[in-house]
């Protein structure tokens, strides 16, 4: 039996070359797009049931209370009620405080630790500039930069006595 062959081709397959990397970088990148928006569509879906429905309002009744609290937004009564003085003192079984100072404890290291870190590395940098113009002069800057570097890290520990305050021994919980 005779076989009808395409005059132009081979009796082998005609297979393409690989393809190279820079021709699979498109198709790489939408495909490694897509999945991380599916990852994070999915994980803001799954989070999204972790809070709690905001509370019902209440029903309205009727006298002079309401009518001085209906003409103030929700916003400004919530404001109010979070800058209270009484608010700061925490009732039995009440969690705002204990989870507000550990967010406070949170800011407070974190913001150390980056003003110290930023700080540093200019003044490490602004150091090694000043030794490779005048190597004759790096014993003194070496014992300026040492006692600079020793001050800005002492502020990031007073972060961390702030937060650490704040997470065990807090003024605010009585």
């Amino acid at each position: 039996q005779a076989r009808f062959q395409h005059p132009h081709r081979s009796a082998k397959a005609n297979f393409s070359p690989p393809l190279r990397a820079a021709e699979m970088a498109a198709p790489r990148s939408l495909v490694t797009t897509g999945a991380v928006l599916l990852t994070g569509t999915l994980l803001v879906a799954s989070l999204s049931s972790a809070f709690v429905a905001a509370p019902q309002r209440a029903p309205v009744q009727s006298g002079a209370a309401t009518q001085a609290t209906g003409a103030l937004p929700t916003a400004a009564l919530s404001t109010a009620v979070l800058l209270a003085p009484s608010a700061a003192h925490a009732d039995e079984g009440s969690v705002w405080i204990p989870a507000l100072s550990a967010v406070g404890a949170g800011f407070a290291i974190g913001l150390a630790a980056i003003g110290s870190g930023v700080g540093q590395g200019i003044a490490s940098g602004r150091c090694i500039d000043g030794i490779s113009r005048q190597p004759e002069v790096a014993d003194d800057l070496r014992g300026v930069l040492l006692l600079s570097l020793a001050f800005m890290e002492s502020l990031t520990i007073y972060g961390l006595v702030i937060a650490l305050v704040l997470l065990f021994a807090n003024p605010l919980i009585k």
